[in-house]
């Protein structure tokens, strides 16, 4: 997402190549990122490092995602140029394969549920892209637990695989999903993949004052009025057990059953390589414990509000 934004475009190659170099080769896009409607900006970027060769490409799970509006000049505002429709995701696929040099992609996502889309619909058009061989498998993105049941149940009733991955804001701070969707997905076999596992950075140290943009944006600083005591005593505890706070963070979202891998958004090639801390970080049960009782969770439904 920061890639041909926050970061240029040779520091963001640095980036891609050294995430190889590690054996990290889920690079997760969406065809809105770069922030200019219609220009696909960090999908162009990716397409120009795949094609510097070095089989970069056949290395890397290329996730992308469709929904947010895409329609330029006459077209701006257009009601096939965004969501769902089964036009719009199959223009949108095409063009996200242009951008990025490429003709398939492992991961194609939905970036928010469409409500006003029949499931048949929306599969219908995943149906196409597929026998077409430009897709591989489907996702969603900001779901909750009866869309993602209705989307499956629908796709076992034309004889589909289904969804298998669904990104939702997760993290130390919102544990909502703990309630429904995560069991959901449980028992489906759909990976969960959190977005914003460090609560938009409020979880890389914010207290100490540490320099970042993101970790001073509005959410942040909102966070930062609301649970600054819980903030602090997290940090006390990451001091406690020698732990850098981000990695605590990212160590506890890997520790879930339900989660395949958190999304990190790297702007800088040491943002990359301190990440790689929570890889050798173990959860214990004593430390999960402490950190539920600063960040309290929830069971899943009914039980967490019937009794």
């Amino acid at each position: 997402m920061n890639f041909g934004v926050d970061t240029n475009q040779a520091d963001s190659f640095a980036i891609m190549d050294r995430a190889l170099e590690l054996g990290i080769n889920f690079f997760d896009t969406a065809d809105v990122y770069g922030w200019k409607v219609g220009e696909g900006i960090t999908e162009k970027l990716l397409g120009d490092w795949f094609a510097q060769g070095g089989k970069r490409r056949e290395r890397v799970v290329l996730a992308t995602k469709c929904y947010n509006p895409m329609g330029k000049d006459e077209l701006e505002n257009w009601p096939n140029t965004r969501n769902l429709s089964a036009l719009h995701i199959r223009r949108a696929c095409d063009d996200s394969l242009r951008r990025m040099k490429t003709d398939y992609i492992d991961l194609y996502q939905m970036h928010h549920v469409y409500r006003d889309a029949p499931w048949d619909e929306i599969w219908e058009a995943f149906e196409v892209l597929r026998y077409q061989g430009k897709v591989l498998y489907f996702g969603s993105s900001n779901h909750a637990a009866w869309n993602i049941v209705q989307a499956n149940e629908t796709a076992r009733q034309r004889g589909l695989f289904g969804l298998v991955s669904e990104q939702s804001k997760y993290s130390l701070l919102q544990r909502e999903i703990e309630m429904e969707v995560a069991p959901a997905c449980l028992a489906y076999g759909v990976g969960i993949i959190p977005w914003s596992p460090l609560g938009g950075g409020a979880l890389g140290g914010v207290m100490k004052k540490q320099e970042g943009a993101r970790r001073w944006s509005h959410w942040t600083t909102s966070i930062l009025e609301k649970q600054s005591a819980q903030l602090q005593a997290f940090e006390d505890l990451c001091d406690e057990v020698g732990q850098q706070p981000a990695n605590v963070a990212l160590a506890w979202c890997l520790s879930k059953p339900y989660v395949t891998a958190p999304i990190i958004g790297p702007r800088t090639m040491a943002q990359l390589d301190g990440a790689l801390g929570a890889l050798d970080l173990r959860i214990t049960d004593e430390l999960n414990g402490k950190l539920d009782a600063i960040f309290p969770g929830f069971r899943t439904a009914p039980e967490h509000y019937a009794w």
